[in-house]
């Protein structure tokens, strides 16, 4: 009888076992296929991020999606009630309502991060694992100086014959002091896994400029930094004669000036992974963290 009882708390402890492991894999298979965004106001809401497709299909390529994607698939599945518009002279959609709500904003940061200011349009910001995302309410005037800053960057594409010229560019290292003006940016397709060919991102002003023999790089590949598990994306490392070291080195941000640092424009998008319709000016600078 003795054994028998072993016995059969042993196979008792075998079933909990299995029932439990395989409530496990279901939990991280739902958290592997499943992320989070929170609504203010409204709810949190999960997503499963293989069944998303983008709006803009002439920024992303297939299987990448942005942020505003995301709202647009709640609201095909019933979540919420999404009413929108494509807003030509801004290059990008504009949010009318949400469950009869008007006036939203955005917070977004990836894994490592944290909350920033960010004067960046929605549906061009690239969506990545573990990253937060919270749509907000926010004062009109705030959103309409936003939308300022998107008109004046159509208008200088549209002056500039649809190129991307932008007025400043400023390079600021240890041994490195550059500066420019009308510099004239192309695509150079570095992330076409994730953006169509032609777009243009930030880094491509670097390589642009190499390209007209203003300047020297480096690039660097890194699937993470530090806290932050999941970056995979390419750095610029080196700069003419200052290279990365230690805990030093280059890092950008670009818009209009009126935004220039925290108060909108050095968001922690890798510059690779920022696609820009036409800055007032970019700058790259020197940190050591």
């Amino acid at each position: 009888m003795r054994k028998e009882n072993v016995i059969a708390v042993v196979i008792i402890t075998i079933l909990i076992s299995t029932l439990l492991s395989g409530c496990l894999i279901e939990d991280e298979k739902e958290q592997e296929n499943g992320r989070e965004i929170t609504i203010d106001t409204i709810g949190e809401f999960t997503f499963n991020h293989e069944a998303i497709e983008t709006v803009r299909k002439d920024i992303f390529r297939e299987g990448h999606f942005s942020i505003f994607d995301i709202l647009v698939y709640l609201d095909s599945n019933g979540d919420i009630d999404l009413e929108y518009h494509f807003d030509e002279t801004m290059n990008t959609h504009v949010i009318d309502s949400i469950n009869g709500k008007g006036n939203w904003w955005y917070m977004a940061y990836y894994d490592g991060g944290w909350p920033e200011n960010n004067v960046f349009r929605m549906d061009h910001y690239p969506y990545k694992d573990k990253m937060y995302i919270r749509i907000l309410e926010e004062d009109k005037h705030i959103i309409d100086r936003i939308y300022e800053v998107f008109r004046e960057e159509i208008q200088r594409k549209e002056k500039n014959g649809g190129k991307i010229v932008i007025p400043m560019v400023i390079i600021r290292g240890p041994k490195t002091d550059l500066r420019f003006t009308n510099v004239t940016v192309t695509p150079h397709n570095l992330r076409n896994d994730t953006f169509q060919d032609g777009v243009i991102t930030a880094i491509d002003v670097i390589l642009s400029l190499s390209d007209d023999q203003k300047l020297s790089y480096d690039l660097q590949w890194f699937d993470s930094i530090g806290s932050a598990g999941v970056v995979r994306s390419y750095w610029v490392s080196r700069i003419n004669e200052d290279a990365m070291h230690d805990r030093c080195g280059f890092v950008y941000e670009a818009g209009s000036l009126r935004y220039q640092g925290f108060r909108g424009n050095h968001i922690h998008i890798p510059s690779d992974f920022r696609a820009i319709n036409s800055p007032e000016y970019e700058e790259w600078f020197w940190i050591c963290i």
